[in-house]
């Protein structure tokens, strides 16, 4: 794993909103395309925060939610990136660390992906094959 980079599993393109979006249409968007996040990005594609499916519970939670309310008011914005150059280990023990379920993938500023456990996930099963029978019974 230790030769696999960041670039090789990144879910790109990325699914991406702005601040000013609706909780509401975000929302729709992480449903219609079966993501647990989203990115939120400025006019220059440059990243903003990041809004996941842990933060809507945190609405939720918090009590009767604004109807008006935007990914602005609910997303995280102390966000840990990643460069698609980066060893795939060091951001799966970051991800493990510190309980992160996606990072985005950054070049110079830019939003050009997303690592998720999903993505680890299904590189882990891809390269896990069966193991062969003992024969020496």
């Amino acid at each position: 794993m230790d030769d696999v980079f960041v670039g090789n599993l990144m879910s790109s393109p990325v699914h991406t909103v702005d601040a000013d979006t609706s909780l509401q249409n975000a929302g729709r968007l992480m449903l219609e395309q079966g993501i647990g996040s989203v990115i939120v990005v400025g006019d220059d594609d440059h990243l903003e925060g990041i809004l996941t499916a842990t933060d809507f519970i945190k609405v939720i939670a918090e009590g009767d939610p604004d109807p008006n309310a935007t990914v602005g008011t609910s997303m995280s914005t102390d966000v840990t990136t990643t460069t698609a150059s980066e060893p795939i280990r060091s951001v799966a023990d970051l991800m493990l660390e510190y309980g992160f379920h996606h990072v985005p993938v950054l070049d110079d500023g830019e939003v050009i992906g997303v690592i998720t456990t999903t993505d680890l996930t299904a590189y882990i099963s891809r390269g896990a094959g069966p193991r062969p029978r003992d024969t020496t019974d």
